[in-house]
């Protein structure tokens, strides 16, 4: 019993410490390597709406062969879709 109440511990205390870790990745939205507002990497087109105040913006996402269109982004890095696929995306002066 002692064995398992130990294990079990230890298993749920691992559990916590991942988790955690992944909540500060996730919540970082401040990275020194990405720069305000839209931009590419080789794959991948996001967004990162840089704030200190915790505010969320409308922006408008322009697409290749397909309606443009708007959304909400909270602080942080957006993911937007293929670079391929995305041309671009600012912010439209709104708030959501």
């Amino acid at each position: 019993m002692r064995v398992r109440r130990l294990v079990t511990s230890a298993l749920g205390s691992a559990a916590l410490v991942l988790t955690s870790l992944g909540a500060v990745a996730a919540a970082s939205p401040l990275t020194a390597n990405e720069p305000c507002g839209f931009y590419e990497t080789g794959s991948d087109a996001f967004y990162r709406h840089c704030t200190s105040d915790g505010s969320r913006v409308v922006i408008k996402v322009e697409v290749a062969r397909a309606p443009d269109y708007e959304t909400c982004v909270g602080p942080g890095r957006t993911w937007l879709g293929s670079a391929r696929k995305i041309q671009g995306a600012h912010y439209t002066g709104r708030t959501c």
